[in-house]
């Protein structure tokens, strides 16, 4: 496998090798990295998902270059003008929009739905590598399935070691947490991921437009169609819980007093002795940009529990508070 931190063009010509061999290849987003496989190569397919461990009928984001290459994947004649005054507010960039598919579309991708899952990132390396191989990648996080995503090409290759083929160094990705998915296939839109892309965003784009649309939030509507939805997910291998300052300091005291290791990600600068303690920044980009970074430092101690401090329930935070919930979903 190959790594390099500086970005040169004759990497992305092998990066494109690989894939036109069926071969996986990690590059970097703007959100987190993804594990590229060619979408429309059946065995790369397969491939992809024994690789991360992820089950059959879970779909997976196809990542393009451009919007010119829209319609080798969607039904043109049923996007919405929701959609497209969407794409053109937020492409290239950290959102993912579900449309209806044309037939050529792998059913494999698509959890075996007719709507396919898009997004055209911005980040140059992602943009080198899409435009060079010329066609769509199917690019889940590069993680196995249901663990924390990476945000470095170093935690890429710590999770998937000879497994894949190449990771493209694009040093620590800016937003740090998944894309908003938007599905559009519909009338009124469903945010069926929260992301760092806001629903007030959502709505001034198309405002901006003179349209007024119904948006439902992800907490008010199925989720098959979005991958990343599952009630565990982005999970630390260490239990995690979530819990306000105060409740979080009585319970760090309750589990140290049996002899616990316990690790802590916290908003405040907690006087906890010799408890391993990150301080998170307390602005909600930043703090999305470090998150999967520290709760993989956190995890790799082997401490018996991870107590995070809960973080603000408003817009800003909502993309954050979706992941760590998901984080801690399984520890009562």
């Amino acid at each position: 496998m190959i790594s390099n931190s500086r970005f040169k063009e004759p990497l992305v010509e092998q990066a494109v090798n690989y894939l036109k061999q069926g071969k996986l290849v990690a590059f970097p987003t703007e959100t987190v990295y993804g594990l590229g496989a060619d979408a429309k190569n059946i065995d790369a397919i397969k491939r992809l998902y024994k690789a991360k461990g992820r089950p059959e009928g879970h779909p997976v984001i196809v990542h393009l270059s451009d919007i010119n290459q829209l319609p080798q994947w969607t039904n043109s004649n049923l996007i919405s003008k929701s959609a497209e005054i969407l794409a053109k507010s937020f492409w290239p960039g950290p959102l993912t929009l579900i449309l209806p598919k044309t037939n050529n579309v792998l059913l494999e991708i698509t959890g075996g739905q007719n709507s396919v899952g898009i997004r055209i990132p911005r980040h140059p390396i992602a943009q080198a590598l899409l435009k060079a191989f010329g066609s769509g990648l199917a690019a889940p996080s590069a993680n196995k399935f249901g663990k924390l995503s990476t945000t470095s090409a170093k935690d890429v290759s710590a999770e998937f070691g000879h497994e894949i083929a190449m990771v493209l160094d694009g040093g620590f990705c800016d937003v740090g947490i998944e894309s908003t998915i938007v599905d559009c296939t519909q009338e009124n839109i469903k945010i069926l991921r929260p992301g760092i892309i806001s629903i007030t965003e959502i709505t001034q784009a198309l405002a901006n437009y003179n349209l007024e649309n119904t948006i439902l939030s992800a907490d008010t509507v199925g989720t098959t169609k979005a991958p990343g939805n599952l009630a565990s997910h982005y999970a630390p291998q260490t239990p995690t819980i979530v819990l306000p300052v105060d409740r979080l300091l009585e319970r760090l005291n309750l589990e140290e007093n049996s002899g616990k290791k316990i690790a802590v990600l916290a908003l405040s600068p907690l006087n906890i002795g010799q408890t391993h303690l990150i301080v998170a920044p307390n602005d909600a980009h930043k703090y999305a940009r470090a998150l999967y970074s520290n709760l993989r430092e956190l995890d790799k101690l082997k401490a018996d529990l991870i107590l995070v401090e809960e973080v603000p329930h408003n817009e800003m935070w909502a993309g954050i508070v979706d992941r760590l919930t998901r984080a801690s979903y399984v520890v009562q």
